[in-house]
């Protein structure tokens, strides 16, 4: 299978508000008030966590169908945890970005305990 190819486009607004354009779809960016921003949409972390979540859901639904069991849906909780000291410029030996993200998935199916690890298993590999 060939390589798909996805593109945004973006301009920022102020020093914390991006407005991205992805086919026709507007998305906002923007700081909540604490970090400077007007709170005009989810932060740029909040946005790597959500579009995470959607992979997750994709992946859950077409492993279900691979696997032959009725997902009826899904809930997904991410959380995730950096160090904003290299983000600011200060001094850190930790990288940029999430040190570690964790999932919870919480299938709404009536698969058994087995068929569900190795559906875990699955979604986790792709």
């Amino acid at each position: 299978m060939a390589d798909s190819r996805f593109r945004v486009k973006a301009h920022s607004e102020n020093a914390t508000k991006t407005v991205v354009t992805a086919r026709n779809f507007k998305i906002i960016v923007d700081e909540p008030e604490e970090l400077g921003g007007a709170d005009a949409g989810a932060n740029p972390v909040e946005y790597v966590l959500a579009a995470f979540a959607g992979c997750l859901n994709v992946m859950a639904h077409v492993i279900a169908k691979e696997m032959n069991f009725e997902l009826r849906g899904v809930e997904i909780d991410l959380h995730g945890d950096l160090n904003p000291e290299k983000l600011f410029g200060m001094s850190t030996e930790d990288r940029a970005g999430y040190k570690h993200i964790t999932v919870r998935i919480k299938p709404d199916c009536d698969a058994d305990k087995a068929t569900l690890e190795k559906w875990l298993e699955a979604i986790e590999s792709r």
